[in-house]
């Protein structure tokens, strides 16, 4: 399709009118929505917004009309004072005490000890300072899937290391740090219930 000088005249008499380039691109057949869109920029016919203000204001009807809805708002003004009055609410709850936090822990501070005394039983515990004696002390680069992953020490510190040794087949830890982290839920409400 091209461009003559008949359908270009018509494209420029429709989108006066304030056609939308649809409506215009059907009229002239054979021609896209978006063709019609590239003939206008190219035509310098952008700027239709200009036009339905100049004929809006040709008419005095239409200016009589528009400005009594900005005088509503102005008249709706004051209730936002009751939204004011929302957060006043929201307020009440914020008076209520917050519970304390835990103390975060920073680097270089001590961490506090792993599991209570109270959560491993007594032959557990035993087993825990041998096995530390006989761990490998491996680096976490070091660790595979057959080593124990059990950490020890501070990480902020240059003495942490994981145990190393052979861990239990399925388990993530060697024997005796399975003992500790898996315990059945009977025994450790048994001990719970005792330190009570």
């Amino acid at each position: 399709m091209s461009w003559t000088d008949e359908r270009v005249e018509i494209l420029k008499q429709m989108w006066a009118e304030g056609k939308s380039a649809s409506v215009i691109a059907k009229e002239l057949g054979g021609v896209t929505r978006n063709a019609v869109i590239g003939k206008v920029h190219r035509l310098g016919l952008s700027n239709r917004t200009a036009a339905p203000a100049a004929a809006a204001k040709t008419t005095p009807e239409p200016e009589a009309v528009k400005p009594p809805p900005p005088r509503e708002p102005e008249a709706k003004k004051p209730e936002p004072a009751p939204q004011a009055a929302a957060p006043k609410p929201v307020e009440k709850p914020a008076n209520l005490p917050i519970p304390p936090r835990k103390p975060i822990i920073t680097a270089g501070q001590p961490l506090p000890p792993q599991p209570s005394a109270n959560e491993i039983s007594a032959e557990a515990l035993a087993n825990l300072a041998e096995v530390e004696k006989r761990a490998r002390k491996l680096t976490l680069m070091q660790l595979t899937e057959r080593t124990c992953k059990w950490p020890i020490g501070d990480p902020a510190t240059e003495e942490f290391w994981f145990c190393g040794l052979p861990c239990q087949p399925g388990k993530p830890y060697c024997e005796a740090h399975t003992a500790v982290a898996f315990q059945p839920m009977s025994s450790r409400r048994d001990r719970r219930s005792a330190s009570r």
